[in-house]
């Protein structure tokens, strides 16, 4: 699989580029998403004349830097400038251009629910005193914020994919579309003190609701209410950083839940996958799915499963959409990333002697090579698909036991979880599909499913210590078969 996607895309290199797709395809829409376990019933999904009736957006945005790392004259000359394209399909020839164009869409998108004018915030973000704590890209700019000009001036905005899928390296770098986790020492806020946009965003995401019923609305499971869910339409019952981002390397994905987080995950190798999220909620079978769901994420999800309403009739329309060469571009970006090699790999011997060890412990029957997935989906805990379900090519019939609430217990519960590549696995510092393993060591570690382990991840609100149950491969390796396993998962 790996040999033919390297040959389609160098084949596509050689071509003259097309105008990008139409993203939101009523034919590709029909059998794009997951049915729900609980429902038997695929999510709702708006058509495309209701995603077309509204303007793409497509605007360049520019640094926000530390005021005192600010190059010379740079707010004077930001004043001057006129509305850009983000991407600009008319200068693209190739793949190659439309991979190079994704990368700076990536990396330079931002989210136009969190774009504001309030001089006091513009004012907050200019403050030399508000970037104490703020975690500085060589160049002296920051992480989160970014500034946009539109036809009304300079704005304040915030970025969209680039703000989540980082890896912080240790040479005090940052490489996009990596995996989070560990946050650099001494500098872990992105954004100046003061400058919360989150709220503003909510508002405007939720027109109607305060910010705990829309809280609330992001996570309800009305076909199967959750107390502690329930609880959050009334009182915040925990720090909003606890249930919001419970770790560096975890976040509460809307139609997830604060109990029952997901990792952001490595970008650098989704194009081994066959399907998008931890839950599979999403066919992903090329640049168009994956631009397609991040069209998704950021407007054009109506969060309509059968009979169950999450919005209010006010809320139901799409109120923002990305052009096509935007997302198409960022969906051509990420089918090229690749996992970078690790420069230290262990010792031949060593990692031979591992690659052993994982042909022999049956890694390989879901770990397939070259790829090391299958692509498929295993059974979460307690769910036993029909045997008509439509992604039945697709379901290995076996649980590996992991946590079963995402899965099962969220709108994201499609009752699967898929099966992911360990390309790259060396660079991850969260592992399954929660983010509660932070090391190949704690995931080989039997004393990680004991009640009284520490999860070196994700470890729940309430910080609570609990066995990080399922996942039983290896666990009884001697001392020398886990050391040259993991030398060999360490080569990949």
């Amino acid at each position: 699989m790996r040999l033919v996607t390297l040959m389609l895309l160098l084949l596509a290199v050689c071509l003259p580029a097309a105008d990008p797709p139409r993203i939101w395809d009523d034919e590709a829409l029909k059998d794009w998403a997951t049915p729900v376990a609980a429902l038997g019933v695929r999510p709702g999904h708006y058509s495309a004349a209701e995603y077309y009736a509204i303007p793409g957006d497509n605007l360049k945005t520019y640094p926000v830097y530390h005021p005192n790392r600010e190059p010379k004259g740079y707010w004077e000359w930001l004043q001057k400038q006129r509305p850009e394209p983000l991407v600009d399909a008319s200068k693209i020839r190739s793949a190659r251009d439309w991979a190079a164009a994704g990368q700076r869409a990536f990396e330079d998108l931002d989210n136009v629910f969190f774009r504001t004018d309030d001089p006091k915030l513009i004012a907050r973000a200019r403050d030399p005193e508000a970037f104490k704590d703020v975690f500085l890209l060589p160049d002296g700019s920051i992480i989160g914020n970014r500034w946009v000009v539109t036809e009304k001036g300079v704005v304040l905005g915030e970025r969209e994919c680039a703000l989540c899928h980082v890896q912080f390296t240790p040479s005090g770098t940052v490489a996009f579309g990596g995996p989070a986790g560990v946050e650099p020492a001494g500098a872990t806020d992105r954004n100046p003190a003061g400058v919360n946009l989150v709220p503003l965003a909510y508002t405007r995401f939720f027109p109607g609701d305060n910010f705990l019923v829309a809280l609330w609305r992001s996570y309800t499971v009305p076909w199967n209410p959750d107390p502690r869910v329930e609880a959050l339409k009334e009182k915040m019952t925990h720090p909003p950083g606890a249930l919001f981002v419970g770790d560096p390397g975890t976040f509460a994905r809307f139609h997830g839940s604060p109990w029952a987080q997901t990792k952001v995950p490595d970008l650098r190798g989704i194009r081994y996958s066959r399907y998008i999220d931890a839950s599979g909620t999403h066919r992903m079978r090329g640049a168009e799915d994956l631009a397609r769901y991040a069209a998704f994420v950021n407007g054009a999800d109506p969060m309509t499963f059968g009979d169950h309403q999450i919005l209010t009739p006010a809320q139901r329309k799409i109120r923002l959409r990305y052009a096509d060469e935007v997302l198409y571009a960022i969906g051509m970006y990420l089918m090229s990333l690749d996992a970078p090699k690790n420069p230290n790999p262990a010792p031949d011997a060593r990692s031979a002697a591992g690659q052993k060890v994982f042909q022999r412990e049956g890694c390989i029957s879901c770990h397939v090579p070259p790829d090391y997935t299958s692509g498929k989906l295993t059974l979460a805990q307690g769910y036993n698909p029909p045997a008509d379900h439509p992604n039945a090519d697709d379901i290995v019939r076996l649980s590996v036991g992991t946590d079963p609430e995402l899965a099962m217990r969220t709108r994201k519960g499609t009752g699967f979880y898929k099966i992911p590549t360990l390309r790259g696995v060396w660079t991850r510092t969260r592992l399954l599909h929660d983010g509660s393993v932070a090391s190949l060591e704690e995931m080989f570690d039997p004393a990680r499913v004991q009640p009284d382990h520490v999860p070196g991840g994700w470890k729940g609100p309430a910080g609570d210590r609990r066995g990080i149950p399922g996942h039983p491969f290896g666990l009884k390796l001697t001392p020398e078969e886990k050391a040259a396993l993991l030398a060999f998962l360490r080569t990949l």
